[in-house]
């Protein structure tokens, strides 16, 4: 769900073949046929963006027939924990949760806790008085047995405990519903859940594989909570053939999230600190620790990051730097950050792998954005749009732009491919590989590690003798790595080597279990420490399967500590004994007391699992020997979220920001807390309108990569895929006149594009709540540079985005589709105002 691996991780869904010549089965629940649909066992047509209520069918399926794995979900997770009496559902408030404030469209999270506790995030967002954080702890640890919740009903009676909640929570999720929401027959809906009920247990496992179709939605994040849930019923998680994984779609965006170019948090997933809550490092560490589990150590990652950074200058009597850290004071993430752009208040952009001038939504507003600037930077191995739209922007040809009057300055710098550099990439499962480079780049081409090094050498020199305080942190940061050939390359294994860290010997550390909060130690990434364990580059182990065992552990590095299943305690029973010899993995050695098997046991290896911690335990001493997941303070998958997240404790479906339709469920049409942005140049299609009434969605192609900036210029690939294209239904090209090879115009109320018509059975109409909807389809791939190019697909898209992670629903929208090429110029702009005033007359539904 919410992927097309085979066409889109091609790579890596070889290996789902191979499991199905073994014997696998193969579901694919997507809008469309594709390449993935034709090579499973079967495919279940949905309506983009009603993921949650499918899953959610499975979820009170699994609960209704009792068909969870009772002993797992019992021990492992939170369902016997009793919730607080102030909380209430959106069974008992029509769609909103307890605590709702429509003044500041958020929820106070306080109604959610456990009976008798407060409990702070597990993920997600916590500011101001509590922190913004990524890790789990209990508030009152004080109250607390070693970090246990107070109230627990194992026999999963009490009217209060998770699990009941969860079974009144979905209970309205019938087959019958999610046939309504989704437009999936109910036969086929409940084959699936038959299907993965069967294949899940003591003797069997299934594995969720998702992608940005589950991701880019205004609920996006509960998406994979919802899986979560599912799979934690049927015991899933934390066993060989099981999880929920999220395929990447370049070869280190893994890496990118470890090591992150996220604005909220620091490597390995610390918080970033607060400018008002966090103004010590003490406080930070009080405020983001955790009386139980791993983050309980907090303050040795930490500690141990800031010596990487700051070297000698990072100190005890200085709070290790910690005062030298950027602070957040609000949401720097990248919409409004575009939308300061447009504002005035934004004033320069580095834009480095990335095209938002066609591949983000909105693209109108992000060329605007840019052109407002007064300097960009755009580093790539082409001259891409976002580079070029100063002169060839579609607002060129409307005149809401004009090149003369652009005073943006451009520096567009050449960039080495993947070839020509060497380094370390982390795929979806975690793993840690090394590619050597094959070539040097030609001319002024240059990695993105040798810019970002001299440009901070380079900007280090310029400061060099200032007196002034703000450039204290550039100027004492340890910024001496090794350089290497004529171009004076860093040396990317020397980086690893940081990021691995050091003790107070200069030797390479072995694991994050060696780190301390003392400042003997530094480490660039905690949970990337052993990668260069006995002074040897671990990613660049390539020892064939044949030479070892079926788990691979000398193939690369995964993250942490060599582990490839993480929570793998979950794969042995309470007792420490696995659930069954076919799904065996790890286990309890009684005999040499330790956890052995065939992989890095995810726990304390000498724990039994008979430990109770003693009073006054903390961070992993404080999780009893029966508990698998580490890194929560309880030792226990959430299907309830007490604290985390901003939308809800339990996933709930809403219909998406754009929607021909009402929700089925409750009078709360969309997700209450999604982040909207009403301006005029970012007009949303009403919900419900007549003149919007299709569903669209984009997706990406086989033979061209994201926005095309690398593959537009490439022969073959452009003779494969030569135009942009739009797949729509017989159905619905009889209705509206469309000729398959034809041209079709799409609108909504940011713009129109143009594309060329597919006309295919591969989109089919669904029946959605007693009418028939039609879907259309956009890969996103084009735009205005290349030897192939045509209209972007992300234009028609606007911004409104999960209020979580503050991603954007890329993957359903609303918009109308005609016959014929779309106007030019001040025509078109007549087009769409047309279509806005239409829009508003004949209206939309609830919020």
């Amino acid at each position: 769900m919410g992927s097309n691996m085979a066409e889109n991780h091609p790579v890596g869904f070889q290996w789902v073949m191979e499991a199905r010549l073994r014997g696998a089965k193969v579901m694919h629940v997507d809008p469309r046929f594709t390449r993935t649909s034709a090579t499973a066992h079967l495919h279940v047509p949905i309506r983009a963006g009603t993921d949650i209520a499918f899953l959610g069918g499975l979820a009170n399926y699994i609960l209704q027939n009792e068909r969870y794995f009772k002993e797992y979900l019992v021990h492992y997770t939170n369902a016997p924990v009793i919730v607080g009496e102030k909380f209430a559902d959106t069974e008992d408030l029509d769609g909103l949760f307890s605590g709702w404030d429509p003044e500041t469209n958020s929820y106070d999270v306080s109604t959610w806790q456990y009976e008798g506790l407060q409990v702070s995030a597990a993920a997600g967002k916590r500011e101001m008085g509590g922190a913004t954080g990524e890790q789990a702890h209990y508030a009152q640890a004080g109250e607390l047995e070693a970090g246990e919740p107070p109230a627990i009903d194992e026999t999963l009676r009490h009217p209060r405990c998770v699990f009941q909640l969860l079974k009144k929570h979905f209970r309205r999720y019938t087959p019958e519903m999610v046939e309504r929401i989704c437009g999936c027959p109910k036969e086929q809906f409940l084959e699936v859940a038959e299907t993965l009920c069967q294949n899940s247990g003591r003797e069997k496992t299934s594995a969720f594989v998702y992608s940005v179709g589950w991701t880019q939605h205004t609920v996006g994040v509960q998406n994979i909570r919802a899986a979560s849930i599912v799979q934690l019923l049927l015991g899933n998680i934390g066993r060989p053939g099981g999880g929920i994984l999220a395929l990447r779609g370049h070869a280190s965006i893994q890496g990118s999230t470890d090591i992150p170019t996220l604005y909220n948090i620091l490597p390995g997933y610390i918080p970033m600190p607060h400018a008002h809550a966090h103004t010590s490092l003490d406080l930070f560490v009080e405020r983001n620790s955790a009386g139980a589990g791993y983050w309980g150590n907090l303050r040795a990652y930490m500690v141990s990051l800031l010596k990487a950074y700051w070297g000698e200058a990072a100190t005890g009597e200085n709070d290790f730097c910690f005062d030298y850290l950027p602070r957040l004071t609000g949401d720097h993430s990248i919409y409004p950050a575009i939308m300061g752009m447009v504002d005035g208040r934004v004033k320069g952009f580095f834009v480095m792998g990335e095209n938002p001038a066609v591949g983000a939504a909105n693209g109108k507003l992000q060329r605007l954005a840019l052109a407002n600037l007064d300097w960009l930077v755009v580093r790539d191995m082409t001259e891409v749009e976002t580079a070029s739209f100063w002169y060839d922007a579609p607002e060129i040809e409307t005149g809401e732009l004009k090149t003369e009057e652009i005073k943006t300055e451009v520096f567009f710098l050449p960039a080495a491919s993947h070839v020509e550099k060497e380094g370390s990439f982390t795929n979806t499962q975690r793993l840690l590989q090394w590619r050597e480079k094959a070539v040097e780049p030609k001319g002024d081409c240059r990695s993105d590690l040798w810019f970002m090094y001299h440009l901070g050498r380079r900007i280090r020199e310029k400061l060099a003798g200032s007196t002034d305080p703000k450039d204290r942190p550039v100027l004492d940061l340890a910024w001496d790595y090794p350089t290497e050939g004529e171009i004076e390359e860093p040396s990317a294994e020397a980086i690893l080597r940081e990021i691995n860290g050091w003790d107070a010997r200069g030797r390479a550390l072995s694991g994050y279990t060696e780190l301390k909060d003392d400042g003997s130690t530094a480490c660039g990434c905690w949970i990337y420490c052993g990668v260069y364990a006995d002074e040897v580059n671990q990613a660049n182990r390539r020892k064939p399967g044949s030479e070892q065992s079926w788990v691979a552990p000398e193939w690369g590095w995964a993250w942490p500590m060599n582990r490839r299943i993480i929570y793998n305690r979950a794969s042995a029973d309470p007792q420490g004994r696995p659930w069954s010899e076919r799904k065996k993995y790890v286990w309890w050695d009684g005999e040499h007391k330790r956890w052995v098997g065939h992989d890095v046991p995810d726990f304390q290896a000498d724990k039994p699992p008979d430990y109770v911690p003693p009073e006054g335990a903390r961070a992993e001493k404080a999780i009893r020997g029966d508990k698998p997941f580490i890194m929560q303070a309880d030792g226990r998958g959430w299907l309830y979220v007490p604290a985390g997240l901003v939308d809800g404790p339990f996933p709930t479906h809403y219909e998406a920001h754009e929607s021909p339709f009402e929700n089925p469920l409750y009078r709360q049409r969309s997700n209450p807390a999604r982040q909207q942005f009403p301006r005029p140049d970012n007009p949303y299609n009403p919900s419900g309108s007549e003149a919007f009434p299709c569903v669209l969605t984009t997706y990406r192609l086989t033979e061209h990569h994201t926005a095309g900036g690398m593959t537009r210029t490439v022969p073959h690939l452009s003779e494969l895929q030569p135009e942009m294209f739009c797949e729509v239904s017989p159905e619905l090209a009889e209705e509206r006149g469309l000729q398959n090879g034809g041209w079709a115009t799409i609108v909504t109320s940011r713009t129109a594009i143009e594309a060329r018509v597919l006309v295919t059975d591969r989109l089919a109409p669904l029946k959605v709540q007693g009418r028939v909807v039609h879907q259309v389809g956009l890969p996103y791939h084009w735009g205005s540079k290349g030897l192939v190019t045509g209209d972007s697909a992300n234009d028609l898209l606007g911004l409104a985005l999960d209020p979580n992670v503050h991603i954007g629903e890329y993957k359903t929208a609303t918009c109308d589709i005609r016959p014929g090429r779309r106007p030019r110029g001040a025509a078109l702009l007549r087009l769409i105002e047309d279509y806005r005033r239409r829009a508003s007359r004949n209206g939309g539904g609830a919020t």
